[in-house]
Formats: structure tokens, sequence, C-alpha cells
């Protein structure tokens, strides 16, 4: 998984979670090393200027809605963890004076991360960078959902959903639900039904170039949920296409970073 790098900083988006008292000073310390690099912030979107990088002071959830708003735009989204795990950040909270200065310096490398695009039967938001799943509602007993992958039919279980996961996704919802760990420099998708009725139902990751297409064959409709938000439904007899999209988003991560020292340093700390 190769990484580019960023040319002089000269305009800055800054985003934050929605716990303004645990990022305060975070956010003078970044307004007072911006003065001295003479580097414009803007925050949140309050400008019309293409920033050149977008810094996050927050968890995933508020990573994941910088990713989002600058998908496809070439703009780098600079992590700076405020949350509990934080797999996405690019560095952690207790780095922060030496991270602000490697982000308004461009002293860091950008890797570039897929989407799943799916059909539009979501009213808004059509693509994930972690997930787009398939959720039964709470008033619903049980989901009856098929799936095929390249035309091919693979499976139809009683279940409480199914979830199509990124790479990078591949350690949120999914995992939550047995789902295996993919690497990020991996080409393709998870497919990995929620508590599936099934004793022989087992996740699977599909190449990139597979289209999944998913069908409600229930009589009730069923939520569909991309990266955590509900967009749309998806009715009885009615059906789902999802495709991979290589390189939709540029992550930053400092020069010598991976993928496993993520892995090791966030993941495993959570069962030792």
């Amino acid at each position: 998984m190769s990484g580019t790098t960023v040319p002089r900083i000269s305009t800055v988006e800054v985003f934050t979670h929605d716990r303004p008292e645990e990022t305060a000073e975070a956010v003078r310390l970044l307004e007072e090393a911006a003065r001295e690099a003479g580097v414009k912030l803007v925050f949140d979107g309050d400008d019309a200027t293409k920033p050149d990088v977008c810094i996050v002071l927050g968890g995933d959830g508020a990573t994941l809605r910088a990713l989002r708003k600058h998908a496809g735009t070439g703009v780098p989204v600079f992590a700076v963890n405020f949350g509990r795990i934080g797999f996405l950040a690019t560095v952690d909270r207790e780095d922060l004076p030496r991270s602000l200065e490697l982000a308004l310096s461009g002293q860091f490398e950008v890797i570039s991360l897929p989407a799943l695009v799916s059909d539009g039967r979501s009213s808004s938001e059509p693509f994930a960078i972690n997930e787009i799943s398939f959720q039964r509602r709470p008033e619903i007993n049980i989901a009856h959902l098929s799936y095929s992958l390249a035309g091919e039919w693979i499976a139809r279980v009683p279940c409480d959903g199914l979830i199509a996961a990124t790479p990078a996704g591949s350690t949120a919802y999914s995992l939550s639900v047995g789902g295996p760990i993919v690497a990020w420099g991996v080409k393709g998708f998870v497919v990995n039904l929620i508590a599936p009725h099934a004793l022989s139902s087992r996740a699977l990751v599909a190449a990139p170039e597979d289209v999944l297409r998913v069908v409600n064959d229930g009589n009730d409709s069923v939520d569909i949920v991309i990266d955590g938000m509900r967009t749309g439904e998806l009715a009885p007899r009615e059906e789902c296409e999802i495709k991979f999209t290589p390189d939709v988003v540029g992550l930053a991560q400092l020069p010598g970073s991976s993928f496993y020292r993520r892995f090791r340093e966030k993941l495993l700390q959570l069962t030792s």
C-alpha cells in the first residue's frame, strides 16, 4: 500500500467531534501553531476555499465524516484521536504538539482507501467508507435476505442483516459480528451476515470486480445503514446492487506507519 506526499500547506480545514470541552485545548494549540506557520484555518466547512488538508480532532466518527466530505477531492484527512480506539487516526492525542507541526508542514504520507457504492436505493449518501448494512427493524423478528456475487447466487439465509464492508470497515461493525480482519492493501470487500440462522453460514472476501446484489426475500422492509447512518430501506422483493470503488479517500499516516502496527496498537490492546 503505497503513499503519496503532500505539497506545502497553506489552508487547513478543522473537524472536531461533538464534545468540544475535550478538544478545546487542542484547538487552541492548533490555532497558535497555524499562526506561527502562516497557515489559514477554516472550521468544518465555513469557507468555500478548498483546503490542502483536513485535520480531525475527534474519534473515528468524526474522521469518517471528514473522509466522506472530501471523498474524491484529493484532500487528505489527518486525524488526531480523541475517541476510544481511533483505528483511522493518524496519531494519538498524547503526541499532539509534534503532530500539529507535522500536519501543518505536510510531513506525512497519504494512503488511498476504497469505498462501496450502492445503486441508489439509499435516499442519500450512496457510498460507504466503512460499510453498507441491511438490518432488520426492531419490530421484526427476522429478516430473509439472499445475495449473489458476480452473478452467482450464494445463499438465502434468515438473519438479522447483512454487512458489506471495505478493508477499513472490516475492523468496525463487521468485526463485531465475527467477520475477518482485512489489511488495507487488499483489493476486495467483506460480505458478512448478522446473526444468521444457519450453522453453515460464513463471511467471505469478494474480489473488487465482483458486484454484490442483496435481495429482500421477506415480507417486511429492512433498513439500509451506511457508515452508521440510516439512509433508506429495502422493500420486500427489492434488490440493491453494491460495487467496490478504489482510491476514493485519502488518509494521512506518518512515515513508517502501517496497517499491522495499527492492528497491534489499536485492536490487540482491547484484549490485553
